[in-house]
């Protein structure tokens, strides 16, 4: 087997995350794909082999799998956001829990009870949040808005039938689109460092229906030409079901191709919105962490609160607590929960939120778990562990770890950081004694887990 040879075969599983496997008779390896479905017969080249391992392209799918269906979208496949809206969304459960279970009865020592997975409550137009980029669709193509192409890092495919978000987005998407088609001023490039248009980010609310728009832009090139109020009173005249709160203009200079707030200008309304879930009101500025899927994160969080169990008089703690949403979830049946959280907007949101709610049992942190977790002067009787997708920095575990509590509950959005970090936690004398999935991003091979450990 050589790089650039084509091959064909059939994908006879898919792992976590995203990983076909197609075996070759003749060459006796299993070549590893991205984007296939299990029982597809696919046409691919192999573009990589070391150590022994070889990884694949997809060129053509030759023949469906049984259970395909048409996808609802029409960008699906050139599109890089979602690898399973060709499959119905029952197989697209299946396929998820299959292989959290496999790769779960690997990592833990011991029986346990898996609960499956919990279904989205919203299968299309589940998205609160969207991070559009600008582009083009090919070099020196048009002006283009959307999403990366899939298996690309500069190409950008334009969605305006994009599914996992509702009408008002798509809207706003066009209307923004065509705004910055007629100002002449071109989208940042990521190589050459030059250029205007960077990013489009929108988020709404799925129980209040309040939107908050912020357009991304470079202050280097058209920035004295760009007429910031005339591009709000454009998406001010759209037919919206929700309601804009804020339209804001974020300027942003890092080389680094990520939505970053380096100054922004309120061009409309407020630089905030507010979301509801199970109960209680949260304030959401534009950079906070607040769950993608708000119907999605009551479930999660159902399910977690669930797991915790009796928590009355006892001290929780809530790490990595982004905008403190666990944190007043348990505030009410808890004597008092103290969150950590790096993300300084994040924290002053949360107690914000805390206030707004009426919760005077809650203290949040700003900074590192690993550094504060020393100065918190508290012992807690359990620990919430919800972090970041890379999983907890084991010196940080360690030191969560000789808190001692009964109960830990760990959160996880990306599955393969919890079974790194059950290795540690299961060799200190904790024990899984249950677990379950939660899908919060139908049409995605992404899903959260949600463990329950107890102390020998």
């Amino acid at each position: 087997m050589k790089k650039g040879q084509i091959y064909e075969g059939r994908i006879q599983e898919v792992e976590f995350p995203n990983k076909g496997k197609i075996f070759i008779p003749e060459e006796k390896k299993t070549v590893v794909v991205k984007n296939g479905a299990p029982g597809q017969l696919v046409r691919f080249s192999v573009n990589k082999i070391r150590k022994g391992k070889a990884e694949g392209r997809i060129l053509e799918v030759l023949e469906p799998a049984a259970n395909e269906i048409t996808p609802p979208c029409p960008h699906f496949g050139q599109c890089g956001g979602c690898t399973y809206q060709n499959l119905p969304y029952e197989e697209q459960l299946q396929l998820k829990e299959t292989q959290i279970r496999n790769m779960m009865d690997e990592a833990v020592d011991g029986e346990y009870i898996w609960e499956g997975i919990h279904p989205s409550p919203r299968q299309e137009a589940y998205r609160n949040k969207m991070e559009f980029s600008f582009g083009d669709e090919y070099k020196d193509g048009p002006l283009a808005l959307g999403m990366h192409k899939r298996g690309s890092f500069h190409d950008i495919v334009n969605v305006p039938e994009c599914r996992i978000v509702d009408e008002d987005f798509r809207k706003i998407l066009i209307r923004t689109l065509d705004y910055a088609k007629s100002t002449g001023l071109p989208y940042y490039h990521r190589m050459r460092h030059t250029g205007f248009f960077r990013h489009l980010l929108v988020r709404k609310a799925v129980k209040t229906g309040e939107i908050l728009i912020d357009l991304v832009t470079t202050t280097e090139e058209g920035d004295r030409e760009f007429d910031g109020h005339g591009f709000a009173e454009a998406l001010l005249e759209l037919e919206l079901e929700g309601t804009i709160a804020g339209i804001l203009h974020t300027r942003n200079d890092s080389v680094a191709d990520v939505v970053k707030d380096e100054g922004t200008d309120i061009l409309y309304g407020q630089n905030y919105f507010y979301e509801e879930l199970l109960g209680l009101r949260f304030k959401i500025t534009p950079f906070s962490f607040f769950q993608t899927n708000s119907l999605g994160a009551e479930v999660l969080y159902e399910t977690a609160r669930r797991y915790i169990g009796d928590t009355k008089d006892k001290v929780i703690f809530d790490l990595y607590s982004g905008t403190g949403t666990i944190a007043q979830i348990l505030a009410p049946v808890a004597a008092k929960v103290v969150g950590v959280e790096i993300v300084e907007e994040a924290v002053e949101a949360a107690r914000e939120n805390a206030a707004l709610n009426g919760l005077n049992n809650c203290a949040f942190w700003a900074g590192d778990v690993l550094k504060v977790i020393d100065e918190l002067g508290e012992v807690p009787d359990l620990i919430v562990l919800d972090p970041p997708r890379d999983g907890v920095n084991p010196k940080a575990l360690e030191k969560i770890i000789r808190f001692g509590v009964q109960k830990m509950v760990y959160i996880a959005c990306k599955p393969t950081s919890l079974a790194r970090d059950l290795e540690l936690l299961q060799g200190r004398g904790y024990q899984v004694e249950r677990m379950a999935c939660v899908d919060l991003f139908p049409g995605t091979y992404h899903t959260e887990c949600v463990c329950l450990l107890n102390k020998k």
